[in-house]
């Protein structure tokens, strides 16, 4: 009888511990936000500078003006940070899914 009821509380503590563990998997997995890099190619406009444009499009990419604007830079093989209206860039921009 007491070999049973030790079992027993062994069985009931482990699929406490093992449900307990998937329901905190499950909310932190709900609460995980997914951000997606996509590419897009923007004519620069009059008043145009690198600094708005990175300002513009880097929300949710965890990147600062600065950072953006150097990848920017890197991404399009700019040596300056001059632009002209009319010239085409690629953009990264970043869209945050939270299921």
């Amino acid at each position: 009888m007491m070999k049973q009821l030790i079992t027993l509380s062994i069985i009931v503590l482990l699929g406490a511990g093992f449900l307990g563990n998937s329901i905190i998997n499950t909310m932190a997995g709900e609460m995980e936000e997914v951000t997606e890099k996509y590419y897009t190619s923007i004519q620069i406009q009059k008043g145009d500078s690198l600094w708005s444009i990175s300002e513009r499009y880097r929300e949710n990419s965890g990147l600062s003006t600065a950072q953006y604007m150097k990848e920017l830079k890197n991404m399009n093989g700019l040596k300056e940070d001059i632009i002209h209206s009319g010239q085409y860039l690629t953009v990264m921009y970043f869209i945050t899914d939270s299921d």
